[in-house]
């Protein structure tokens, strides 16, 4: 009995391993995007999503402030056109 309770204990310490050792996020990040259609970029704290017509990550890039974010605007090629 003891045996069994102490084998399924290790059962569970194993399966959850892996969760132990993501990294919390850190803190905020900003992207850079382009809507193809009006040639603008804008600046968006959430993680672009691929899968929206028309927008595009402009950048590969995250920056940690906003302020880094728009400066970086000034400098990208497809956002100058």
């Amino acid at each position: 009995m003891k045996r069994g309770l102490l084998s399924f204990g290790f059962l569970l310490v194993i399966l959850g391993g892996p969760g132990w050792s993501q990294t919390a996020k850190k803190g905020p990040a900003f992207y850079i995007v382009l809507n193809s259609l009006t040639k603008k970029c804008t600046v968006v704290d959430k993680t672009p999503r691929t899968d929206t017509p028309n927008i595009t990550v402009a950048s590969d890039a995250i920056y940690q402030t906003r302020v880094e974010a728009e400066t970086a605007v000034k400098t990208l090629t497809p956002c100058n056109q």
